[in-house]
Parts: structure tokens; C-alpha cells; sequence
């Protein structure tokens, strides 16, 4: 059953080693000393993880020209902690099974003392039936929970039913009582019958089988039936019984089956490894797609299964022995590779040349173009020596940077010419803010007019101020624009009213007329809002020149209808003169 047990534990061939060192260490802080399945399985799953890694370590390392005789597996964090906690747990279940076999054995003194006490009475014909309920009180006695010694449990319970069997066999008293007594026995053990039927149905086998244990003991510990009865209902029982040992072992079939399979498979896996030739391998590409075999190989091995205990250590061992062959033969290889790094470094030389040649380079954006896409040639060239990596590689990053550094200083400078630019701007900004804003209109918009003569004379500014500084610019020159624009509207409005009194002297055909002239230039600018409206809507703004356009149609759309009240005004003006 140990073996089966450790098929039912939690799914610890899954856990990482951490993992599993908290679950052992679980364990034994809790001082569960009958947890040694879930520890045997802890343990099994740790050591094959560990080994698991140490393969990969043992692969990495032969991968990167390391001969597998200098490999020294490391020790991980968990190990040490792992192995103390195991020695705990040894220690605590050592002095734990001796309690427990002390304690058994004090069980089983007493079960026998009981049995000879019992067959005593049962011995005692003349005294059966007042010795009867000393002799009930026995029997319950004896079947309380009580563990025994594995090796005494069945032929103790043995004595105990042929003891009690010899003195319900004796025993000649009122036939209802000692009826009642089997009645209850057959009804228990029917129900024990029953619960054996459906553990026959069970999908989970090892829990089955446990179960079935448990039946087993409580089967015994029930007194006995009618005679006639007894053989009927322990064969109806047992075969139940062999149901479920029979899928039991079943399983089991199955399981060796997929060790054999396993086992096939690994074989497989030692053939495959052991028939590339390294031989016929020339070429770097040739070497790197026999690696990726081999590599895809170690993966299957990883997912084909666990192998049979008498065959794991002999397939590890072949399949390790031929992968390691193939890895030093790569090493060999790559040893007496030395001509292509020499080929790489002149390569490389040529490289380091075109690069410090660029010093001389006046388009800098060109210059800075061609380090570029240098540093992606160098990229794509193999390795050099370990003795002259560092050299020319620093040689050639000098000369990248010097190229870089002389595009930085000239990007610096034009920022520089664009901060003082920003400056002026600002200190434009300033002088109109300066302005008296009551003060006359036309003279305020001269000197709006020569700012903006100076603001257009200033170079560039920053890209990220650029606009709300243009936007403060202007929203201070529109202020102006506005002060003048309506000392004009207050002067044609003066004009307009004596125009109004002209027309009202020229009778009412000539309102009339001078009506219909406002209300038609009314509709004319309305038709022209509704067309800067339409395309309002149809604009989409995808940079900071669109957005400006779409800023400067607002505008002349609002000044349209800023006319479209001037006109309505003077229109009201017209007809209340008129009235």
C-alpha cells in the first residue's frame, strides 16, 4: 500500500523545490509522525528536481565549451535545510513507532486477556446465562477502537469470533434475545455490504481500496449472524471485496505498462543521441542545428515519462554519457575555430577606420546616419578574441561617440538660438501688455503693428511653447484690433443714423429700398457663416499648423457674426426711424 499512497499524495512532482521544503517543513513542525508517505513522496520528487536541474546545469555548461568532467553540480538554497529537516523527521518517527509498538502491544495484551476471560465463561456450560451479560459487556469491550500489532490483528480477531461463536453455539437460552443479537449483526453487516458495492463503482481506486480496509476492520469488529446465514453474506461481502482489489491491481498493470512505455521511450532517446556523428559536422550552422537536436532531445526526455525503477539509473546514465560526447566534441570544434575570429577582427578593424573617418564629415545628420548603420554591421559580425574585444571595441565606440557627441553639440546650440528667440518674444508680449488700453486706438495699433513686424523678424522658438506663446501673442493683439475695430463701428454707426435721416427725407420708397439692402447683405453673410460652419465640420486637426488654421477659421467666423449684428442693428435702427 506504501507504493499506492504515494500515487495519491498531493501533486508534488509539481512543486518547486521551495515548494516542497515548506510542505516538509509542514510536516514536521506539526509532529505528524504517520505523514511518512507524503514525506517518501516529498522527498523523491525533491531529489528528482534536483536532478532535473543538475542535468540542465551540466547541459549549460557543457554548451558553453566547458569539458562535463570539470562540471561540479552547486548545492541549492534548499538542500541543506531539506536534508536537517529529513533527520528530523527520521528521528521523531523512529521514537514514535516505538511508542506506537509499545502502545499496540499493550492493545493486544489486553485483547487476548479478554479472550481468555471469554473463553472461560464460554468454557463454563452450567453458568451460560448468568455469565451472559458479563459476556455481552466483554464483547463490547472487545471491539472497542483499539489498534494491534499488524502481524497479531487477524489471528486475535480470529480467537475473538471463534470464542464467541463457541458460546452463542453453547449458549441455550430465551432463542428471541440471541435472534434480536444476529438480527442487528446481519442488518450492520448488510450495510457494510452495500458500502463494498458502491467502493466496487469507485473511479478513485486507491482511496477504494483504503476504504475497503476500513470495512474490513469494522466487518470484524460486528458480532456474528445466523449460522445459516454466515457463509452466504461473507461471500456476498468478499466478492465485493475482490471487485475492488481486482481494478486495485488493474491499476497497477497499468502503471507498469507506462513505466515499460516510458522505458521504450528513453531508449529511443539514447539512440537518437548516440546516432549523430559529429564527424561529418564542418560548419558552425551544421554544429548549431545538431545542438537543437540534441537540446530538443534532452526536452522529450524532460516529458517521456518516469521509467521503471531497475532501468532509471541505467538509461540517465547511457543518455548522459552520449550527450556529454557530443558536447565536447562541439567544444574541440570550437577550439580550433581561431581562423574566423581573426577574419571577424579585421572585419571589424575596417569598421573601427570608416567610423574615425567621419570626423571629417561636415553634413553632421549624414555622419551621425553612417555611425548608425556601422554600429548594425559590427552588430552582425561574429565574436574576436577575449584579447582584443575590449580594445577594438572601445576603439570603434570613440569614434561612434565623437560623430554623436558632434550632432549632440550642434542640436544644443540651435536650442540656445531658440531659448533667446523666446525671450524676445516674451519681452514683445510684455510691451503690449504694457499698453494703455484706454488710450487712443489708431496710436495703440501702430505699435501693435510694429510688434508684430518684430515677432515675425524673430527666428523660432521651442516646439512646446510655441503655441500658447503664439496664442498669448495674438490674444493681445486681437484686444487691440478689437478697441479699434470698434471706434470704427461707432463712427459708421453715426454715419448709418445720418444716413437714416437722408433716406427718411427721401420719402418711403427709398427705406424701403435701404432696407431690402441690409436685409440682403444679412442673408449674404449668413450664407457665408453656415459655409465656414459646414467646413468647420468636416476639418480634422493632425498637427500644430492644422490647429492654427482651424483657429484662425474661428475667428473670421466670428467676426461674420459680429457683421451679422452690426447689419441686425442697423436694420432695428432703420425701422425705428422709420417709426
Amino acid at each position: 500500500m506504501e507504493e499506492n499512497d504515494k500515487l495519491n499524495a498531493p501533486g508534488f512532482h509539481a512543486m518547486s523545490c521551495q515548494e516542497l521544503l515548506e510542505a516538509l517543513q509542514g510536516i514536521v513542525e506539526s509532529g505528524d509522525m504517520t505523514a511518512h508517505r507524503d514525506v517518501a513522496a516529498i522527498k523523491t520528487a525533491f531529489y528528482n528536481r534536483r536532478n532535473r536541474e543538475q542535468l540542465d546545469e551540466l547541459t549549460a555548461f557543457v554548451a558553453e565549451g566547458n569539458a562535463p568532467e570539470t562540471f561540479s553540480a552547486s548545492i541549492s538554497a534548499e538542500e541543506v535545510p531539506f536534508r536537517d529537516l529529513l533527520t528530523r523527521f527520521k528521528e521523531g518517527r523512529a521514537a514514535f513507532l516505538e511508542a506506537e509498538e509499545k502502545r499496540l502491544q499493550e492493545n493486544l495484551e489486553k485483547k487476548l486477556a479478554l479472550i481468555a476471560e471469554m473463553r472461560s465463561i464460554a468454557e463454563d456450560i452450567d453458568n451460560l446465562h448468568i455469565n451472559f451479560p458479563r459476556f455481552q459487556q466483554m464483547q463490547q469491550d472487545f471491539r472497542e477502537k483499539s489498534e494491534l500489532p499488524p502481524t497479531a490483528e487477524t489471528d486475535t480477531w480470529k480467537q475473538y469470533q471463534v470464542v464467541s461463536e463457541d458460546f452463542y453455539d453453547k449458549l441455550k437460552i430465551n432463542k428471541e434475545l440471541r435472534d434480536l443479537d444476529f438480527k442487528k449483526n446481519l442488518e450492520a453487516k448488510r450495510a457494510l455490504i452495500e458500502e463494498a458495492r458502491k467502493l466496487a463503482e469507485q473511479e478513485d481506486v486507491i482511496e477504494a481500496i483504503r476504504t475497503l480496509q476500513t470495512l474490513h476492520n469494522s466487518w470484524r469488529e460486528i458480532g456474528p449472524v445466523a449460522k445459516e446465514l454466515r457463509d452466504e453474506i461473507w461471500e456476498e461481502f468478499k466478492g465485493y471485496s475482490t471487485t475492488v482489489n481486482k481494478r486495485h491491481q488493474e491499476f497497477f498493470e497499468t502503471r507498469k505498462a507506462a513505466e515499460a512505455e516510458a522505458d521504450s521511450k528513453k531508449e529511443t532517446l539514447c539512440e537518437a543521441v548516440e546516432a549523430i556523428k559529429t564527424d561529418g559536422l564542418t560548419k558552425y550552422s551544421d554544429w548549431e542545428e545538431a545542438t537543437a537536436k540534441v537540446i530538443a532531445l534532452q526536452a522529450e526526455w524532460k516529458e517521456s515519462g518516469i521509467a521503471s525503477r531497475k532501468n532509471k539509473s541505467i538509461l540517465f546514465n547511457r543518455f548522459r554519457a552520449a550527450c556529454d560526447a557530443f558536447f565536447s566534441a562541439k567544444s574541440e570544434f570550437y577550439k580550433q575555430a581561431k581562423s574566423e575570429l581573426a577574419e571577424n577582427l579585421e572585419k571589424k578593424l575596417a569598421l573601427c577606420e570608416k567610423a574615425e573617418a567621419l570626423a571629417s564629415e561636415e553634413n553632421l545628420k549624414k555622419a551621425a546616419e553612417e555611425a548608425t548603420r556601422l554600429q548594425t554591421e559590427w552588430r552582425q559580425i561574429g565574436g574576436v578574441g577575449k584579447k582584443h574585444s575590449d580594445e577594438i571595441w572601445k576603439r570603434f565606440q570613440k569614434a561612434c561617440n565623437a560623430v554623436f557627441d558632434r550632432r549632440h553639440k550642434f542640436i544644443n546650440n540651435r536650442r540656445e538660438e531658440e531659448n533667446a528667440n523666446l525671450e524676445a518674444k516674451k519681452a514683445l508680449i510684455e510691451r503690449l501688455k504694457g499698453l494703455d488700453r484706454a488710450g487712443d486706438p489708431k496710436e495703440n495699433l501702430k505699435v501693435v503693428k510694429e510688434a508684430q513686424a518684430e515677432w515675425t523678424a524673430i527666428g523660432h522658438v521651442p516646439v512646446k511653447v510655441k503655441e500658447s506663446i503664439w496664442e498669448e501673442f495674438r490674444g493681445l493683439c486681437d484686444i487691440f484690433y478689437e478697441a479699434d475695430r470698434n471706434q470704427q463701428r461707432g463712427q459708421r454707426d453715426a454715419r448709418f443714423r445720418e444716413r437714416v435721416r437722408e433716406v427718411r427725407g427721401g420719402g418711403a420708397k427709398r427705406v424701403g429700398g435701404e432696407r431690402e439692402r441690409l436685409q440682403r447683405e444679412i442673408e449674404r453673410k449668413k450664407v457665408e457663416l453656415k459655409t465656414y460652419e459646414n467646413n468647420l465640420g468636416f476639418f480634422n486637426v493632425k498637427s500644430s499648423a492644422g490647429n492654427s488654421m482651424l483657429k484662425e477659421m474661428e475667428r473670421r467666423q466670428a467676426r461674420i457674426s459680429a457683421e451679422i449684428k452690426e447689419l441686425q442693428d442697423r436694420l432695428k435702427m432703420l425701422n425705428s426711424e422709420e417709426a
